[in-house]
């Protein structure tokens, strides 16, 4: 059995994972840490793993940490986490991060974004990424893997394949994606309360997005030249899910010609990829939720393709993609517990 700690475990992605991983036959759960609830059970906590799983909550403390895990998942936020991974690192630990920390190229790129102090920026720009249908060589016996954001893995998945083949034009890529409340995480804050989100659609954070640059950063690996996408995310009255609507213009070929072209590019390029289903019909996030999937369509639309994926943004946008990296990292097949 391998011995799991999670940090961070009071939040929507660590309940998610923990639910997962209770299903996986070479997992023991060992710590869950939290600063703010420490003492507390897992189950007053989050009280759907009642019955399920019996650990109090506890504060963080690295020796008594690595002495009872092998691999830990940290859901800490963005600067919270590093300081932390880098002692566990130190001490012989496997870790899947879900924070922004590893995932950029560079330590000007990250301080740009993030504006904050990086514990370890040596790994910046040296951590496998993790999205496993596009890394999995890299994600095999690593030490450490950049678990990615929502809104990159629902847009790299359906791009990556294109630019890869220079199917479409890296100028002019739009991203329009819509996402549930349960993105913002678990704290309370007070334009998400009820009576503000309800009936209510509208556009945040345009041009300022901390994910664009990670988008940006693998299209222009998977293509080769500096690539730098339009993206606007969008709050939707929804608990779960993320539906993105991605345009983009073709290098050839007639629309219903390039349409069919991408279309065989993205299922060759996924076709030993189990959690992603390329289809007919518009993706919709209710076909997704709640699982590993991500569905992808293409379609045309005077003049531009037009390209939808739907992923669950705490599953394939975080927490599943973290149990499929913790496989690859340990050498299990990669659906374990996921399917």
């Amino acid at each position: 059995m391998t011995t799991v700690g999670v940090l961070g475990a009071t939040g929507y992605t660590a309940l998610e994972l923990i639910k997962i991983l209770l299903h996986h036959p070479d997992v023991e759960f060992t710590r869950l840490t939290s600063r703010g609830d420490h003492g507390t059970p897992i189950g007053d906590c989050h009280p759907t793993l009642r019955g399920r799983l019996d650990l109090n909550l506890v504060d963080f403390d690295c020796d008594d940490f690595c002495q009872h895990v092998d691999v830990a998942f940290s859901c800490l936020p963005h600067a919270a986490a590093s300081p932390i991974v880098r002692q566990l690192l130190e001490n012989g630990l496997k870790v899947v991060d879900f924070s922004a920390d590893y995932r950029l190229n560079d330590i000007q790129t990250y301080d740009q974004w993030y504006q904050s102090p990086h514990a370890q920026p040596e790994r910046v720009g040296e951590t496998a990424y993790g999205l496993p249908e596009l890394f999995r060589a890299d994600i095999k016996g690593a030490d450490l893997v950049a678990n990615p954001g929502c809104f990159p893995t629902s847009s790299i998945l359906p791009l990556a394949p294109l630019v890869k083949n220079d199917l479409i034009d890296t100028d002019e890529i739009v991203i329009d994606a819509k996402t549930g409340i349960s993105g913002a995480g678990k704290k309370p804050k007070p334009h998400l309360h009820f009576p503000e989100i309800n009936d209510a659609v509208s556009a945040y954070a345009i041009g300022t997005h901390r994910h664009a640059p990670e988008i940006d950063q693998i299209l222009t690996r998977f293509c080769g030249s500096n690539t730098e996408v339009v993206f606007t995310p969008h709050l939707i009255p929804m608990t779960q899910g993320i539906l993105s609507t991605i345009y983009v213009k073709p290098r050839e070929g007639t629309m219903q010609s390039a349409a069919k072209s991408l279309c065989d590019c993205l299922a060759e390029f996924y076709k030993d990829s189990p959690f992603v289903r390329i289809t007919d019909s518009t993706p919709s996030t209710a076909n997704v939720v709640n699982s590993n999937f991500c569905d992808i369509s293409v379609h045309t639309n005077r003049g531009r393709i037009v390209i939808t994926s739907a992923i669950d943004n705490l599953i394939k946008g975080a927490s599943g993609a973290a149990v499929q990296n913790f496989n690859l990292m340990l050498g299990h097949e990669e659906t374990t517990a996921l399917l």
